[in-house]
């Protein structure tokens, strides 16, 4: 709303300063991270006061002694409205791309909403029926591919080239084309096409196949990046923190991906339009921040599954905007981790138990929770059971488990953006 009003008053003395990204980026941040904490606070004493919250461990279950009943639940609320509102405030909201995250942050959240709606209220453990999830996330992957595919809006230049020549930049770009191509890690002067995957069809089948693999991606990112967030999202801090550092690498590669001369710098591809996804990921990073006032250790809220399926679902849906989803297993490492290990907890577990084996690949899934969990734990509540990776028996308080995941990942989002130069 700013954004078109200082267009509009663009002899308004400061206007100008609108139509730069850094600045309404920044603006937005610390928008974000200012109504995360003051809203925070708001939203906490309201659910106090209504004995809202969901039924969480006790002392006597920690090996820490550290109880966490009572503790309010659904702050992914706090998360959502600290990146609407400065996103509406500072954002372009005309942009193809901001619409496509509003309508991610917006349909993800109320997918995450109703699964804790009626865990709380309806005191039911297993919250929303997971193939309802599952459709609620496979309508969001059609709505971001096929736009992504029809609309003429979504475009891009696969070479684009700067000079300046007496004080006068000039650009050359390929020709706008919607394209199938995404960036392929550590190779230079090369993008992947999909449709390149189906040259056995032909010359002109081979896009439309391209592009059904480019919808069923788009539909598999979404799920799982989301539903990996989600998983991760099991101790104090620690999806919020994984997620802002997650955050501050996509917007360096939105700005990379919508910049000219940064795109002809790192050779990278130029995708008009993005840029405007560096205000949006700026207040999600500021949100996140902010959230963590109340969300570090001890929590004073947690966020739920409005906030951690909302979460991983902005990361997905950015990193495919900007054609950079096969740098998403670097970058979300630890969510990837998170799901791999109960993947293989389950399927290793269901194997043996029908053979009438009790064996477990970690002490507990996911495997943040591995670390926390003693072998006199696991064996107290199933003696005849096997663990195959016992580690340490050493305990770690989750205080210094998050901080480690928090390092991981911020390794892994610098390994990120070094790919941009390591080709």
């Amino acid at each position: 709303m700013l954004y078109e009003l200082f267009n509009h008053l663009h002899d308004f003395p400061g206007a100008r300063l609108m139509t730069y990204i850094s600045f309404r980026a920044i603006i937005a941040a610390v928008i974000a991270l200012i109504v995360s904490i003051f809203f925070g606070r708001y939203f906490i004493q309201l659910l106090k006061r209504r004995n809202i919250s969901e039924t969480q461990r006790d002392e006597k279950t920690d090996p820490f002694n550290v109880a966490k009943k009572g503790v309010p639940t659904m702050g992914g609320l706090v998360i959502i409205v600290s990146v609407l509102v400065p996103c509406l405030l500072m954002g372009k909201l005309s942009n193809v791309y901001m619409m496509l995250m509003l309508v991610t942050t917006l349909i993800l959240g109320a997918i995450g909403f109703a699964d804790d709606y009626i865990k709380t209220f309806r005191k039911n453990k297993d919250g929303l029926n997971g193939w309802v999830k599952i459709i609620g996330q496979v309508t969001l992957g059609l709505i971001i591919g096929l736009t992504l595919r029809y609309c003429p809006l979504c475009t891009m230049n696969e070479t684009v080239t700067t000079r300046v020549e007496n004080g006068i930049e000039y650009v050359e770009k390929s020709p706008e084309v919607k394209s199938t191509r995404t960036t392929i890690p550590f190779f230079k002067h090369h993008n992947c096409n999909y449709a390149d995957l189906f040259s056995f069809l032909g010359e002109e089948n081979k896009y439309r196949a391209g592009w059904i693999f480019f919808v069923l991606l788009t539909i598999f990112v979404v799920a799982a990046v989301s539903n990996g967030a989600n998983l991760n999202d099991g101790m104090d801090g620690m999806c919020a923190g994984n997620s802002a550092i997650i955050g501050v690498a996509l917007i360096v590669l939105a700005y990379v991906s919508g910049s000219t001369v940064w795109a002809d710098y790192f050779d990278v591809m130029y995708i008009p339009g993005s840029e405007e996804l560096v205000v949006f990921l700026a207040s999600f990073v500021g949100a996140l921040i902010g959230f963590l006032w109340w969300n570090g250790f001890p929590a004073q809220i947690f966020m739920g599954d409005t906030g951690s399926l909302t979460i991983g679902g902005i990361i997905g849906v950015s990193a495919i905007i900007i054609h950079k989803e096969l740098l998403i297993p670097i970058l979300c490492g630890v969510f990837l981790m998170e799901s791999v290990s109960v993947i293989l907890q389950t399927q290793v577990y269901k194997f043996h138990k029908s053979r009438g084996q009790h064996v477990r690949v970690w002490k507990r899934a996911p495997l943040h929770d591995h670390f926390r969990t003693s072998i006199e734990q696991v064996l107290k509540n199933d003696p005849t059971c096997i663990i195959r990776f016992k580690g340490s028996n050493e305990l770690h308080h989750e205080t210094k488990i998050v901080l480690r995941f928090c390092i991981v990942t911020l390794i892994l989002a610098a390994l990120t953006i070094l790919t941009l130069k390591i080709r």
